[in-house]
């Protein structure tokens, strides 16, 4: 399988010709509408004038993607045809013909086929498999860290910005989570400074703050015993009014996993993470995890837990969000032997 990220897709299209499949999935939109308008102009100068675009819905039938790549345009004599696939899964009758086409080969036609992320079943079916072999695949994952201040550098540079590391911090930490707001920003420092090196107090007086987190962000930076990221995302999710019992929840679920861990690797010294559910990219997470906390520190955890649930069960206490910062506390360890529910 020939797998790259969205930078090495766009610096071989400069080079190559596209190929005849391209496999697009990921959950981080800006990065997706960047890659997929770079492959649409890369299409437009290969000669591939037209495009069809379809959508696997409820309204979708296959025959439609069978009779598109079979039916020739009169004024154009290669197809371009993109497929959004939202769920990753085409069903049987849709791994048939995809299967089908990937076996006939595919002349004068590019399918790019782009959804949300997939996971092992889907790139282990055998229409994934065979359509691999002559596509161009990339998971498109939510920047983080070094990468996202290059991706933030280079969207700068494309609009004509100059910025230093400073600037390139600040505006990570205040669209962090959230790609589209970030051009956004960029392209509003750019009408207001056209071609202008940024200081720091401009880009703090003209850009807003449009992180957007969630649930999942939240218990990652727990799990890693990020606690001052774990309590601004908490922030975040109490001003958007999420239900304090969603996150509690996963909270629980992540001391079920820590102590299934802790148990596991007592019993046999080694951890069956896919049987867990955990893979491979969180895995590292857990093991650190491990290191920190000890089975007096996960058994109390769980008291604690168990202890906010009755409680939010039963009553609403009046800042539920003190108390799951609190909670929070304890995956780091901190201190917090006793919390105070009320």
């Amino acid at each position: 399988m020939a797998q790259f990220n969205p930078k090495q897709i766009t610096q071989k299209l400069a080079q190559e010709a596209l190929p005849p499949v391209l496999l697009i999935f990921g959950d981080e939109p800006q990065q997706k509408i960047e890659l997929i308008d770079t492959i649409r102009r890369a299409a437009v100068s290969q000669g591939f004038s037209e495009r069809q675009q379809l959508t696997v819905d409820s309204d979708f039938s296959w025959h439609q993607l069978t009779d598109a790549t079979q039916t020739m345009s009169l004024f154009a004599d290669k197809q371009y045809i993109e497929l959004a696939l939202p769920s990753g899964k085409p069903g049987t009758q849709g791994a048939k013909v995809l299967s089908e086409l990937a076996s006939k080969g595919l002349q004068d036609l590019v399918l790019l086929i782009h959804g949300n992320q997939v996971g092992k079943d889907v790139k282990n079916a055998k229409w994934f498999k065979q359509l691999s072999q002559i596509a161009w695949f990339c998971p498109i994952y939510e920047l983080k860290g070094t990468q996202l201040n290059a991706w933030i550098t280079d969207t700068a540079k494309q609009l004509g910005l100059q910025i230093d590391s400073d600037v390139i911090a600040l505006i990570a930490e205040m669209s962090e989570g959230n790609l589209l707001a970030t051009r956004q920003e960029l392209e509003k420092l750019a009408l207001i400074y056209p071609n202008q090196r940024l200081d720091l107090q401009q880009v703090q007086d003209a850009i807003v703050d449009q992180s957007r987190f969630n649930v999942f962000q939240f218990i990652d930076e727990v799990i890693n015993g990020n606690i001052q990221k774990a309590v601004k995302i908490l922030q975040r999710l109490e001003s958007e009014g999420l239900e304090p019992n969603i996150i509690l929840w996963s909270l629980i679920n992540e001391n079920r996993k820590l102590l299934a861990c802790y148990s596991q690797l007592k019993q046999n010294g080694r951890i069956n993470f896919p049987a867990l559910r955990i893979w491979q990219t969180k895995q590292g997470m857990y093991q650190n995890a491990l290191r920190r906390l000890d089975e007096q520190d996960l058994e109390n955890m769980q008291y604690q837990l168990m202890q906010a649930d009755s409680l939010l069960k039963s009553e609403v206490p009046q800042k539920p969000y003190v108390l799951l910062s609190h909670l929070a506390m304890l995956f780091v360890p901190l201190p917090v032997t006793q919390l105070s529910l009320y």
